[in-house]
């Protein structure tokens, strides 16, 4: 059984096509092409432009990362918002547009409403990504990690919301788990209670981002590409209304001990609440923090892990992709 999805027909050249209650979706010609023949499309984010690596470090990783989705079978679709509308799929001069522009700011699905009718830049997040990733009928969605439930959640409510809409939209998700900042044992804890499968792909515990492990172990493990495929489909086919995860750790060259980074972490944490930082900002605060402990290896392993973890989303999307060919025949 397939998902409903909306397969735009190929044109000429990029140009709107209307997505469910007439949101304003703006395809590639690439990416339209690939959804109207059933051929694999990953969806990327593209906070990682905006809000990650100086110009033109940023527009760089962001090609890289595409490169990586297509080492793996399938096409690229990083999404962002411009003139009112979601950009589905970005063209090399999309890329450079959002690289070298100043103060983009970072969209969450909250927000998407607000930002669409003002008109202006905004770069996505997992969870905004989510939203239109199922608008276009993107099956499948790539990130290095995604958010959780924070350290001190339980007097703070700081939870991310790519939890909240990872029940809502029906999208795998590939990642290398979630951040080693966050408190890891309740972000599962949540995932489970709210029906989220998550299944590693041929490695036993949830990772933790530029960390193999998390030192949780996974609820579910499958090695094959195919059988994950099967997994996604039997989650839509029971009537679930959101995806699931899949995690593949990030190679053990790239990695980062976690007990290196452990103590960089909880001062950071200290710091943050000494200087008042809260919300969002408690992210890229602690990051920076261990990027500054570890003398600049957590942002290479960053990188590492955004090209990896795409190539596998792409892997994993051409499986899918395989998968809905040979039942439909």
């Amino acid at each position: 059984m397939t998902h409903p999805t909306t397969h735009p027909a190929p044109v000429p050249a990029p140009a709107p096509a209307r997505g469910h209650r007439s949101v304003p979706l703006v395809l590639t010609d690439e990416v339209s092409a690939a959804l109207a023949d059933g051929d694999p499309v990953v969806a990327l984010e593209s906070n990682v432009i905006t809000h990650g690596l100086p110009y033109p470090d940023n527009a760089a990783t962001a090609r890289k990362v595409e490169e990586a989705v297509r080492a793996g079978g399938a096409v690229p679709a990083t999404i962002g918002i411009e003139g009112g509308r979601i950009l589905v799929g970005m063209t090399d001069a999309d890329i450079e547009r959002f690289a070298a522009t100043p103060g983009i700011p970072k969209v969450s699905s909250r927000d998407l409403p607000v930002v669409l009718a003002s008109g202006g830049l905004g770069a996505t997040t997992v969870a905004s990504s989510l939203v239109a990733a199922e608008l276009a009928g993107i099956a499948f969605f790539s990130s290095a990690g995604i958010g959780g439930v924070h350290r001190g959640a339980e007097t703070t409510m700081d939870i991310s919301s790519d939890l909240i809409q990872f029940t809502r939209s029906k999208v795998a998700v590939v990642c290398a788990g979630a951040k080693k900042i966050l408190d890891l044992g309740l972000t599962m804890e949540f995932l489970e209670t709210h029906c989220v499968p998550v299944i590693s792909y041929g490695y036993d515990d949830f990772p933790a981002f530029y960390c193999r492990s998390s030192g949780l172990r996974a609820p579910h493990r499958l090695d094959d590409a195919t059988q994950i495929a099967r997994a996604v489909d039997a989650h839509w086919a029971l009537g679930n209304p959101g995806g699931l995860l899949v995690t593949s750790p990030t190679r053990e060259e790239d990695a980062i001990d976690g007990q290196d980074i452990e103590a960089a972490i909880g001062e950071a944490l200290r710091g943050a609440e000494r200087d008042g930082v809260r919300g969002g900002a408690v992210t890229k605060y602690v990051m920076r923090a261990v990027d500054r402990a570890t003398e600049g290896r957590s942002a290479t392993a960053n990188m590492a892990v955004l090209i990896h973890t795409a190539e596998i989303g792409g892997r994993l999307a051409a499986a899918h992709a395989r998968l809905r060919r040979e039942e439909n025949q």
